[in-house]
């Protein structure tokens, strides 16, 4: 079972920037699309953007133009850059499968963007 580890979160002013790294385990890890996913408080998981086996990537409106998501087969890793971040950008952001794998949850990493 694949299982993921995130990491890169922080605290940083609005206007700032944040690379979040996602560590995957297992060797099939370059057939599944990848998504980064975030959870603010009181408010339901939403997915952020996602990325296919092959590099093709979508990202949510609210961050179209200030993060992307890229990956690194040979590594198992997925990445997101967050750029011009935004006080309502603050989460806990998690990676998964798109669509997510319900049992591959891992804890997530915290970014909070504030002055």
């Amino acid at each position: 079972q694949v299982q993921f580890v995130e990491s890169g979160g922080g605290l940083v002013q609005p206007g700032g920037s944040l690379r979040l790294s996602c560590a995957a385990s297992g060797s099939a890890f370059r057939l599944y699309s990848m998504g980064w996913y975030r959870q603010a408080p009181g408010k339901q998981r939403e997915l952020v953007a996602v990325i296919s086996r092959v590099g093709s990537t979508a990202h949510a409106d609210s961050v179209k133009g200030r993060f992307t998501i890229s990956r690194d087969n040979a590594k198992n890793t997925v990445y997101l850059q967050m750029n011009s971040l935004k006080p309502e950008d603050t989460a806990v952001y998690y990676c998964n499968t798109g669509p997510p794998a319900l049992n591959a949850w891992g804890q997530g990493t915290q970014v909070t963007v504030s002055s």
